[in-house]
Order: C-alpha cells, then sequence, then structure tokens
C-alpha cells in the first residue's frame, strides 16, 4: 500500500507541477496577446486624464 501511495503521490505532483507550468504560460501568453497594448496604456493613464482641471460629473462617470 505505500508504494502505491508513493506512485500516486509523485504522478500527483508531477501533474500539479505540469498544470501549473500551463495556467504560468497561458497567463503570459494572455497578458502579451496582440492589441492588449491600447488596453494597458490606457488603463496606466487613469490617474493622469485631468490633472489640469477636475472631471466633470458626467466624464467621471466613463
Amino acid at each position: 500500500m505505500e508504494h502505491y501511495y508513493s506512485l500516486l503521490r509523485t504522478f500527483a505532483d508531477t501533474i500539479g507541477l505540469v498544470f501549473l507550468f500551463a495556467v504560468f504560460v497561458g497567463v503570459i501568453l494572455w497578458a502579451f496577446r496582440p492589441g492588449s497594448t491600447r488596453t494597458y496604456r490606457d488603463t496606466a493613464n487613469i490617474p493622469f486624464r485631468h490633472e489640469d482641471k477636475p472631471a466633470q460629473p458626467e466624464e467621471a462617470r466613463t
């Protein structure tokens, strides 16, 4: 029984490593996908949108 547990544990660790590596690669590919630069640049500039004057109520909601 001990050998069976060790075999299953080794198998689960390997599958877990492969799964987490695949998730990591998927997140990296999703973050650097074509077309995402504009979205990230727009998000990064949110604090600087109204630096010369306060936002109007209708601008603040968008």
